[in-house]
């Protein structure tokens, strides 16, 4: 199984999982154009895409999904929440429904070689998810847009061998920083987004012999600085109660508006 960023951050988030046999997005919150340039990247196009999995409907999730489903007739999947916020945004135009299917948080689905297994996240949207996905005994998850986290996350998030985990801001930047008070309150409250301290603690609980690869994603670009999420998240490891170190475990964060690298299992 592999997981590629096509583009993380708070401008635009993209996630490719797959298989072999199987091909699916996380999320279209990119430009249509964009979208298949990345995929382009990984040998595939937007053809060959089986599904495309919606976390929620904010526009940094969503942006390039009209497009996308009126060119290559790609199936979308989120809560029901979230498909009918989404028939409200008027700029992605017009969307055949008989491309949407409903899917529930904790109801596992089967896309071709691929289960997935929706989870519940605390974020202001209408009914957000993040997803896991198990391809024979291996497992993956990409958990963004948390506001917070308790043991619903950590028990749903534990043994995954490869992990997408937010590390949306630096606290400090964020509160020094040019946004209004409001979107401060917002992004710090339960229902905004993942600090780079709480990525660190949220991974720490997370961490078991057989974990491959973690990526830090979904950045603030005015808030965060990719080297300080990296080393904050690798000091709450260090300074956290288990035997693991940082080193222990590849550790990168992906870029916001390029293709990261591929992480295989």
């Amino acid at each position: 199984m592999k997981m590629c960023s096509i583009a993380s951050g708070s401008s635009g988030n993209c996630i490719y999982i797959g298989t072999d046999a199987t091909h699916l997005l996380v999320d279209v919150g990119i430009s249509g154009k964009k979208t298949v340039e990345g995929l382009n990247r990984l040998g595939l196009t937007g053809s060959d895409i089986d599904g495309i999995l919606i976390t929620h409907e904010h526009s940094d999730h969503i942006n390039g999904l009209g497009v996308i489903c009126r060119k290559f007739g790609i199936p979308v999947y989120g809560t029901g929440g979230t498909l009918a916020a989404i028939k409200e945004v008027s700029n992605l135009g017009k969307l055949d429904d008989s491309l949407f299917h409903v899917i529930h948080a904790d109801e596992k689905f089967i896309l071709k070689d691929i289960t997935v297994n929706p989870m519940k996240i605390s974020h202001d949207a209408a009914e957000p998810v993040a997803y896991r996905f198990q391809y024979g005994s291996k497992r993956m998850a990409v958990a963004t847009d948390l506001g917070i986290y308790d043991d619903y996350t950590v028990e749903s998030l534990r043994g995954m061998d490869a992990l997408l985990l937010e590390a949306n801001h630096d606290i400090n930047m964020l509160q020094v920083g040019p946004y209004p008070y409001y979107l401060k309150q917002r992004i710090l409250g339960n229902r905004g987004h993942l600090s780079n301290e709480l990525s660190g603690r949220l991974l720490s609980r997370l961490l078991h012999d057989n974990l491959k690869a973690v990526v830090l994603g979904h950045l603030s670009k005015e808030n965060n600085l990719a080297e300080l999420a990296y080393e904050t998240v690798r000091l709450e490891i260090s300074m956290a109660d288990n035997p693991y170190h940082a080193e222990d475990f590849p550790i990168f964060v992906a870029k916001r508006s390029e293709i990261s690298q591929l992480v295989e299992i």
